[in-house]
C-alpha cells in the first residue's frame, strides 16, 4: 500500500509542538486592516493552539495518525 500524502494546505498552515500539539495562526489578519483596532491586530499576530475537537480532523490530515 502507497503511504498516506499529507495535504499540501495543511502543511503551510499547521505546525506540530514538541509536546505533540497543533499549532495554528490567527484568521481576518491579512487584509482589511483598517479598520481594526491596534489591539486587535496585535492579538491576532501570536499564534494559537488548535481546539481539542478539532485536533483529530487536522492530525487525520497531516497523516500523523487517529
Amino acid at each position: 500500500m502507497p503511504k498516506m500524502k499529507v495535504k499540501s494546505s495543511a502543511k503551510k498552515r499547521f505546525s506540530i509542538t514538541g509536546t505533540g500539539k497543533i499549532k495554528r495562526k490567527h484568521a481576518y489578519k491579512s487584509h482589511i486592516l483598517t479598520k481594526k483596532a491596534k489591539k486587535r491586530k496585535r492579538n491576532l499576530t501570536h499564534s494559537a493552539l488548535v481546539s481539542p475537537g478539532d485536533e483529530g480532523n487536522i492530525k487525520l490530515i497531516l497523516t500523523i495518525g487517529k
